[in-house]
């Protein structure tokens, strides 16, 4: 999930957000401002209900934040590294640069969001029983006690036993330690994953076409999306097992072609790109030292009547954001790190030369040849 809005640091983990956050925080708080809370809280004039609406819904957002700091701490503590959290449509991703290296550890890192929900949803409904008995503030109750009911939702839906969910991660995990089979594992939890996002898109109909409106088309959205992450869960772990122990060596396009810091995007069109029928070249400069990587998709943006007049390393990804790695570091390790980066590419370095580039259609030829192998 890519993240649109940089919000800074909680806990030493990076946390942005995803534009359709907003989307949604309107949504919650129009819905909690007309109806929710003055159906629980009569008489108060409707700017109340709008502030009280607005300040649940950021709350509401924190609470998820904690859920999935919960994943990222526990996460971290095991050994895995945590690129960052992202807040979105449908909540909250936690985005790991590893796998867990083991059933037990999983296990840990997939409960700790829902029991830090669980622990949420307790702590506001009580609360809700202080705020009524001592302060008799109703509306302050009524958004606790939202709070509350929300959070032991989120605790229980994130519990089924299906990919993506963290109650997925647990049946994957019991499996995996059951059988000793990670992707055996995967597969299983993947099919009820998928079985559920059925269900939810069946179910989401039945409630649009019974007249629920907006709500039946959030559960086909959402089982949309639980259906198109459990096959890409499915996916995933293929492809770990496939390259897993794979060097970079052997997948890597070697000796690939470089090009000056200085060249214009029409000097790269007409000297290299055209002649050589490439798409990604990494720079060097005059010490023949890498200096960024340059690819077809970011010489697409500049304007035809501008590409004489734009230098290459004016639109280049910087060295420090491209991947690289060395020649025999493991594959799969690689992969993890290009999925998350601008350029989906790696240069691979051998005592600072450049001796190779990975591309996405490096990974896929080296996915048919690891097919091929095991037939």
């Amino acid at each position: 999930m890519r993240e649109d809005i940089h919000l800074g640091r909680v806990a030493g983990v990076r946390v942005g957000a995803n534009w359709s956050l907003l989307v949604v925080f309107w949504l919650i708080a129009w819905g909690l401002a007309g109806t929710e809370l003055p159906d629980a809280a009569r008489g108060y004039p409707a700017g109340a209900y709008w502030a009280a609406g607005l300040a649940v819904a950021l709350v509401f957002y924190a609470c998820l934040l904690a859920h999935e700091l919960a994943h990222a701490v526990v996460a971290r503590r095991a050994g895995i590294e945590v690129e960052g959290i992202v807040l979105w449509l449908f909540g909250g991703v936690s985005r790991f640069k590893g796998e867990a290296g083991g059933p037990d550890i999983e296990l840990r890192v997939s409960l700790a969001g829902p029991a830090t929900s669980a622990a949420l949803g307790l702590a506001f409904f009580a609360l809700t029983r202080l705020v009524a008995a001592v302060i008799g503030a109703p509306l302050l109750a009524a958004g606790l006690g939202w709070l509350g009911w929300i959070n032991g939702i989120l605790a229980v839906f994130n519990l089924a036993p299906a990919l993506p969910l963290d109650g997925g991660r647990v049946l994957r995990a019991m499996l995996w330690r059951h059988h000793g089979d990670k992707l055996r594992a995967t597969t299983a939890a993947a099919r009820t994953g998928r079985a559920f996002g059925f269900a939810l898109i069946g179910f989401g109909l039945l409630e649009f076409a019974a007249g629920a409106g907006l709500g039946g088309l959030w559960l086909v959205f959402l089982g949309w999306f639980v259906l198109a992450a459990a096959g890409a869960e499915a996916a995933s772990s293929i492809l770990e097992a496939q390259l897993t122990g794979v060097p970079v060596r052997l997948v890597m396009t070697p000796d690939p072609l470089v090009v000056p810091t200085h060249l214009t995007v029409q000097q790269l069109l007409e000297g290299w790109l055209y002649p050589n029928r490439c798409s990604t070249f990494p720079l060097v400069d005059v010490g023949g030292s890498f200096a960024g990587l340059i690819t077809l998709a970011r010489v697409k943006r500049i304007r035809p009547e501008l590409r004489s007049s734009t230098l290459i390393s004016q639109i280049a990804c910087l060295p420090s954001d491209v991947v690289t790695c060395g020649p025999d570091e493991d594959l799969i390790a690689v992969v993890r790190r290009m999925n998350t980066s601008a350029d989906q590419r790696a240069v691979v370095l051998d005592h600072g030369r450049i001796v190779g580039i990975v591309s996405p259609s490096d990974i896929t030829r080296a996915v048919e040849h690891a097919g091929l192998s095991r037939r």
